[in-house]
């Protein structure tokens, strides 16, 4: 919205300082700002909504250290969040831009998926929440939703070689094309084309290939949300690692959206792609200032309303940048939260039905609440956690020259 209202003014009335407004750096700095108001601001007060509703947590007797001392602290905190990503986005962000459009569709729509989750738990008193098949179902959708964006629509398109010394500004943009390639980390020719899971077509491969993406896109949002919610087990931990994989994603998306950047880097250009950034500020700002209320000891949790949100946020924005195969390595303390939790259970069914008595590999799943069985403080394994987190995200940005 201001991006319009200074635009117009720079135009029209040549208003002082107006043009800073087309500095993607100007506008994410701004966005990062505002959203740690947001969440400053608005954070008290929709805590105290949300008590006035009696909307608390219900803790299990998972027999962990202070755990009992959790319940009742409110939940559907993931609204902060919310409001913290959405309100800067619509102020600074070029809301015409596809990316964005796509991100803010994917945002509201996690986030009510999040809601319904977190409103049949607390204020319904159903522990089971909104049916598994339900939530799965809506996280499909939006998976199909972002690949059919990706394959069909016309802004969105990549540049592959860039030639400075011969080619002018203005044509640049003119030799841009739609594209089912991506990036694979490590490899020097780092580019691996969709188009060849359906080679075994034949001569129609090129006409079918969007089917096997939007599966894989389907997997890649599920399986990062779903992560990000098995996160969500100890106060700052969900919200400190979102901060960090954020702010890689957000170096990427400028690097890929910036010509001079891509062309010394030597890695696809895709036009107007930069935009990201400023979204993805207000993204960074969203859980930092979210960590000013949950941080040990927690006076609010984000709730499925907050955590399916912010690891479906990033699969997207991975997606969108084309950066999607280096989420193993970035997503890496989502990855064995998520593994933590299919090995217990299918080495427990396993050896139930070898030996007939259930064993465990963890004390406990997933992987934090074993640590905090061995005895360490959870302020503790939060910080080594994000350690952890920094050294994944130093190691996924040295990708981008380490080939």
């Amino acid at each position: 919205m201001l991006y319009n209202l200074f635009e117009y003014l720079n135009e029209v009335y040549d208003f002082p300082g107006a043009g800073v407004f087309q500095y993607i750096s100007f506008r994410s700095a701004m966005a990062l700002i505002t959203s740690l108001i947001v969440s400053l601001l608005f954070g008290n007060k929709i805590i105290n909504l949300i008590k006035s509703k009696q909307i608390g947590e219900e803790v299990r007797e998972l027999g962990l250290q202070g755990e009992k001392t959790k319940e009742g602290t409110p939940t559907m905190g993931g609204l902060i969040i919310l409001a913290a990503i959405i309100i800067p986005t619509l102020l600074f962000a070029r809301l015409n831009n596809i990316y964005i459009v796509i991100l803010l569709i994917s945002t509201v729509w996690l986030g009510v998926i999040g809601f319904i989750d977190d409103y049949i738990k607390v204020y319904k008193k159903n522990k089971d929440g909104l049916a598994g098949r339900f939530k799965i179902l809506g996280q499909v959708g939006i998976g199909i939703i972002v690949a059919l964006f990706m394959v069909f629509h016309q802004d969105i398109v990549i540049k592959e070689q860039i030639d400075l010394n011969t080619e002018y500004k203005t044509s640049l943009f003119d030799k841009v094309e739609k594209s089912a390639k991506t990036t694979i980390p490590f490899l020097k020719d780092n580019e691996f084309n969709y188009q060849l899971l359906t080679k075994w077509l034949g001569d129609i491969a090129s006409d079918y290939w969007w089917i096997a993406f939007i599966l894989i896109v389907v997997f890649i949002i599920t399986a990062v949300s779903n992560g990000a919610n098995l996160t969500d087990g100890v106060d700052g931990l969900a919200t400190g690692t979102s901060a960090i994989i954020g702010g890689t994603l957000a170096v990427f998306a400028y690097v890929s959206g910036n010509i001079l950047a891509a062309n010394y880097l030597n890695i696809m250009y895709i036009p107007d792609v930069g935009e990201i950034v400023i979204f993805m500020s207000a993204f960074v700002g969203s859980c930092v200032g979210f960590l000013w209320y949950n941080s040990y000891p927690a006076q609010v949790f984000m709730g499925d309303t907050g955590s399916l949100s912010l690891g479906g946020i990033i699969a997207v924005v991975a997606i969108l940048i084309r950066k999607e195969l280096l989420l193993p390595i970035l997503c890496g303390i989502f990855l064995i939260e998520n593994l933590s939790v299919v090995l217990q259970v299918g080495w427990f069914k396993y050896t139930k039905k070898k030996y007939g008595e259930g064993r465990r590999i963890f004390k406990m799943s997933p992987l934090h609440h074993h640590y905090q069985k061995l005895g360490y403080h959870e302020s503790k394994i939060v910080t080594r956690f994000w350690i952890v987190g920094i050294m994944l995200a130093v190691v996924s940005i040295v990708t981008l020259k380490l080939r």
